[in-house]
């Protein structure tokens, strides 16, 4: 670089950094990427990070709602285990579709526009889920419901991670994501309180009207600065870290004191952008990024088969096998998201020091003996599916949650959504295979079987987890040419 200096004295870009939309010069968005890094994490992004957590919230909580119904549209509706794994499996085909449609929305139109529209669906199809009358009714919404809920988490996720610096952005992050668990904890508290004392439709109104209210505040989100750059909207990028730099005075580096390093960040940032093309499905298969995209695809589908499988029968288990009473068996249940929570949060706490591969490597292993031993043992009691099985999800959880860190960094602003939204689509068929799965295997061959299948999967996924990249405390630019 022959610039005399790195930033423009008046922090503006010059207007012919960007003519018509897609068009802009590398090095203009290298200094906007710079500077949207330079900020340290401020409350602009805290606000970003509520606001759209609290659209997570309802997302995790209408995910789960269904499995603290069950067990009263089992004796209402007298349903099989196999029409209630198909039930479950419902929410997730939908969400397979969601997470691929969104993605690509949140490609082509933004990440907000995005976001808005999936909230919206999920919100509205919860409040119609309580007026299902029927087993084939119930099916069909929550189908709908899944689109919503499979669209809002991967592209939220992939918004965060873009208003997000390198250093601390496990922890930033992380402690973003902690707000799914809290909201699958609402569900199972909410739900084991609701449902026997009101009935099950209450719980899908609860969960679907104030994603409606949400869904105001997510509109006046500003577009995400990495996306409007890599779509040659630099002028909007601007205004939008403009709003950033105004939050706070602190900056990581100083431009006269930290000049020379500066130079060279940007510098580097140009490099990145000149190498970029337009988004393509296709790329997640060139030879740079197909290892990734295949490791990350077999880590969804393998924690979350476990995770979502566990977590989606506990409540009919503890009803159905063990003959406990509604509300015992509920909380129970609930127990498993208590403990999710406080993992969760070690997690965030402890990412960027361990790293992603490490953690995710630890989270398998760990989750594996504790299912392995609970199948040896037999499962014979709802205590020791409790202490073991509630165990074991709350430590494959911080992988589940760790995904949405993880997934967005292996991939460019360029198909970023793309290719976060097609990773968990994976997860979604997982989760709508593992509570099939649990249905046939518990009629055939029993509880222990059924852990026992859980503990095999933990094998595959830490296979996967071996092969993963850090990205630990390295920009999104530096992580993905």
């Amino acid at each position: 670089m022959k610039n005399s200096s790195v930033l423009p004295a008046d922090g503006r870009i010059d207007d012919g950094a960007a003519g018509e939309r897609g068009a802009a010069s590398p090095l203009a968005s290298a200094r906007l990427l710079f500077r949207l890094e330079n900020v340290p994490f401020c409350r602009w992004h805290t606000k970003a990070r509520v606001i759209m957590g609290s659209a997570t919230f309802f997302d995790a909580f209408d995910a789960l709602s269904l499995a603290f119904v069950l067990p009263v549209l089992v004796g209402l509706w007298h349903l099989s285990p196999a029409q209630v794994g198909l039930l479950i499996a419902a929410g997730y085909l939908g969400q397979v579709i969601g997470a691929l449609l969104f993605g690509w929305v949140g490609e082509r139109y933004g990440r907000v526009p995005a976001i808005s529209t999936a909230v919206g669906v999920m919100s509205v199809m919860s409040i119609a889920c309580a007026f299902a009358g029927n087993y084939e009714v119930l099916f069909l919404l929550r189908l709908l419901q899944g689109i919503g809920v499979g669209g809002e988490v991967p592209v939220a996720a992939t918004y965060i991670n873009e208003l997000s610096q390198a250093k601390g952005r496990g922890r930033f992050f992380v402690l973003y994501e902690l707000i799914f668990p809290l909201g699958l904890l609402a569900a199972a508290q909410v739900g084991a309180f609701i449902v026997p004392r009101y009935g099950w439709e209450y719980l899908f109104l609860v969960g679907g009207i104030p994603g409606v209210l949400i869904l105001l505040f997510m509109m006046r989100l500003p577009e995400s600065p990495r996306w409007l750059v890599g779509k040659g909207r630099l002028h909007d990028a601007e205004r939008v870290i403009r709003q950033v730099e105004a939050a706070t005075p602190k900056r990581s580096l100083d431009e006269q004191r930290d000049a020379e390093q500066i130079e060279k960040r940007v510098s580097g940032l140009a490099d990145g952008i000149t190498r970029q093309n337009k988004a393509s499905w296709k790329e997640l298969f060139s030879v740079v990024y197909r290892p990734r995209t295949l490791v990350v695809w077999v880590l969804w589908a393998s924690s979350y088969f476990v995770a979502n499988g566990i977590n989606n029968w506990l409540p009919t288990l503890y009803k159905t096998v063990y003959h406990l009473p509604l509300q015992e068996a509920l909380r129970m249940a609930s127990l498993s998201n208590v403990l999710s929570v406080c993992a969760v949060l070690v997690c965030a706490l402890f990412v960027d020091r361990i790293g992603r591969r490490r953690w995710a490597i630890g989270s398998f292993i760990v989750c594996g003996v504790l299912l392995g031993t609970l199948a040896f043992l037999g499962a014979e009691s709802a205590w020791s599916v409790m202490l073991l099985g509630s165990s074991a999800y709350a430590v494959m959880g911080t992988t589940t949650v760790l995904l949405y860190l993880y997934t967005p960094e292996i991939y460019p602003t360029r198909m970023r959504a793309i290719g976060t939204g097609l990773a968990t689509s994976w997860l979604r068929a997982a989760s709508a295979t593992a509570p099939a799965a649990v249905g046939f295997v518990l009629s055939g061959y029993g509880i222990a079987t059924v852990f026992g299948m859980f503990a095999a999967m933990t094998v595959i996924g830490l296979i996967a987890a071996r092969q993963m990249i850090e990205t630990a405390n390295r920009s999104l630019e530096e992580i993905s040419p």
